[in-house]
């Protein structure tokens, strides 16, 4: 009885760390998620005065970003992960690389917008965010495409141009870094 016991905790071990070493492996498990920050957007920062319901008004996808959010969706699909829960940011370049990645109905969601031209915003933003995830519904493969701004203050990550970060939600809410997923 005791080697069947051994046996299946090692199995059990052997799995957890083959799931945290590959993080496609994590975000296919109940509890995972991706943050994805945008697909490539040339420039740093929105023009002033720029309005959410006006693309034109925003920066927005450069050609290589429309392939690059493509090519994600491509990824989850030779991943095994062929549809998921998408939520993204109201901002156009968000919503473009959510539906170009063509993983399923795209959820405009206000807390994963950025706040990098008003930082007060951050704490209480970020917190609401948390809570939000605390209580979403984990169990298939869930997405969000957000900003850089945001993927860090969640993961303590700097990710580049379409990085896809993968998290666990923990039990008490916490959540964990899993892995990174560069895709330019």
């Amino acid at each position: 009885m005791l080697s069947g016991f051994v046996a299946v905790a090692a199995w059990s071990a052997s799995r957890s760390a083959s799931a945290e070493s590959d993080p496609w492996a994590s975000l296919r498990r109940p509890g995972c998620f991706a943050l994805i920050r945008h697909a490539t957007a040339p420039g740093t920062n929105d023009p002033s005065g720029f309005r959410l319901e006006d693309c034109a008004t925003q920066r927005n996808l450069s050609a290589e970003g429309r392939a690059q959010a493509v090519r994600i969706g491509d990824l989850f699909r030779a991943n095994s992960i062929a549809g998921a829960g998408v939520y993204s940011s109201q901002w156009c370049r968000c919503l473009d690389t959510a539906r170009l990645m063509n993983l399923g109905e795209v959820r405009p969601q206000p807390l994963l917008n950025s706040f990098f031209q008003d930082r007060s915003r951050e704490a209480g933003q970020i917190a609401a965010l948390r809570r939000w995830i605390a209580e979403l519904d984990l169990s298939k493969p869930t997405v969000f495409v957000t900003h850089q701004v945001v993927v860090t203050a969640i993961s303590q990550i700097f990710p580049g141009s379409g990085e896809i970060v993968v998290m666990q939600r923990m039990p008490g809410g916490q959540l964990s870094v899993q892995g990174r997923l560069p895709t330019a």
